[in-house]
């Protein structure tokens, strides 16, 4: 009898833990497993939205990566560029500010809020401050290099500055990772630093032999987020510059979306977006395994 009341129990404790989770698995299954079957299957068909799906196999995938549409090759020459650029600036800038807003100063509480203000920001009105800012005619960066008898830039509408620019207005708004390393560097135990200091260590022996290994496992994480971020960016694009001046800034999330909803050709962005997934998950295999000879966590790193 014991047995089978201790069965009956756990069944009953299975199926209300099974309740409490279902809202989140149909969530799962519904808005993300499902569609991206069913971008899966699209991309291995010529459809336009309207009508309906016809089987073409791998049409798709072999017009893309064979040049035969030509905006696919210049969006990924974009997005990398941008993503060579963008991953180590943020990582470098938010780990920077980490270190500054770590230490015992003044009105500490308010530069962490001021730092982190950006990201809850919306981002069309951001986009439409840095407009202003970087407006080649009167915007205030031209005002600043004019004053300092500089040469003045073109920003986003220059095909050689839009991407700077664009990477300079994601360094301001990279409160989260600030956070995140922030996190981290509160983790390590000032034990550490008290002993390397009774051995006569500096500062910089301090950032090299103690800081740095200490937050790998945080610049790991930072590292691959931001590089999955970078791949995906495209707020920028589709509110400022349009993937302007002369697609210099046609990056490959933007170019999927106009694929499908300005050229009504789901197919080959269906067929984009699976791309990208590919792509992403090597890239974050690779890190992955990098991360074994440069990671350092406390409890081992096996």
């Amino acid at each position: 009898m014991s047995k089978m009341k201790t069965m009956k129990t756990k069944t009953r404790m299975n199926l209300v833990g099974w309740g409490f989770a279902l809202p989140a698995v149909l969530g799962f299954l519904i808005f993300n497993l499902f569609p991206m079957l069913l971008s899966g299957y699209y991309s291995l068909c010529d459809y336009n939205i309207i009508g309906k799906p016809s089987w073409v196999g791998l049409k798709n995938y072999i017009e893309l990566l064979s040049g035969h549409e030509k905006t696919f090759w210049i969006s990924v020459k974009a997005t990398v560029l941008y993503s060579i650029m963008a991953v180590p600036a943020n990582l470098i800038f938010a780990f920077m500010i980490a270190l500054l807003l770590n230490r015992d100063i003044k009105c500490r509480a308010f530069f962490r809020s001021l730092f982190y203000l950006p990201c809850i920001l919306p981002a069309v009105a951001t986009s439409f401050v840095w407009l202003l800012l970087m407006n080649p005619d009167f915007g205030l960066f031209n005002t600043i290099l004019e004053f300092l008898h500089l040469p003045k830039s073109q920003f986003f509408w220059g095909k050689g500055s839009v991407l700077p620019s664009i990477v300079f207005m994601g360094i301001w708004g990279t409160g989260s990772t600030q956070v995140i390393f922030l996190a981290g560097l509160q983790e390590i135990p000032q034990v550490y630093y008290e002993a390397l200091e009774i051995d006569g260590g500096n500062s910089w022996d301090k950032f090299w032999n103690i800081t740095l290994p200490m937050v790998s496992s945080t610049l790991f994480f930072n590292l691959v987020n931001g590089i999955i971020g970078a791949l995906q960016v495209f707020s920028q694009a589709y509110i400022i510059t349009e993937g302007g001046p002369n697609n210099a800034s046609l990056f490959y999330v933007y170019n999927l979306w106009r694929q499908a909803f300005k050229y009504m050709d789901m197919g080959k962005a269906s067929a984009m977006a699976w791309i990208l997934f590919v792509v992403v998950m090597l890239l974050t295999v690779i890190v992955f395994k990098s991360s074994k000879k440069w990671v350092y966590y406390e409890g081992g790193n096996d």
